[in-house]
């Protein structure tokens, strides 16, 4: 495809669980990009990102799913320590 084709946009649909989803969306929600959409429903997050490349949707769900990890292991050890 040339530089100039016009091409469909990538879309990648996350979807986890959490005993306590809206605290951990809300530590998301900072990292938060134009391109991405969150939903929280009881324990469910879901996060739909829509980016024009395929490296660009990759980097960006790369990047997410870090930033989930690194949120709900921080959530974990507080609520251990509490």
């Amino acid at each position: 495809m040339s530089p100039n084709a016009s091409s469909a946009a990538r879309t990648a649909r996350v979807e986890t669980t959490h005993e306590e989803a809206a605290l951990v969306a809300a530590a998301l929600a900072p990292d938060d990009t134009d391109e991405m959409t969150t939903t929280v429903s009881d324990d469910r997050i879901v996060t739909v990102i829509e980016r024009e490349t395929t490296g660009g949707l990759q980097a960006t769900v790369d990047d997410y799913v870090v930033n989930l990890t690194v949120a709900e292991t921080v959530i974990d050890a507080v609520r251990d320590t509490t």
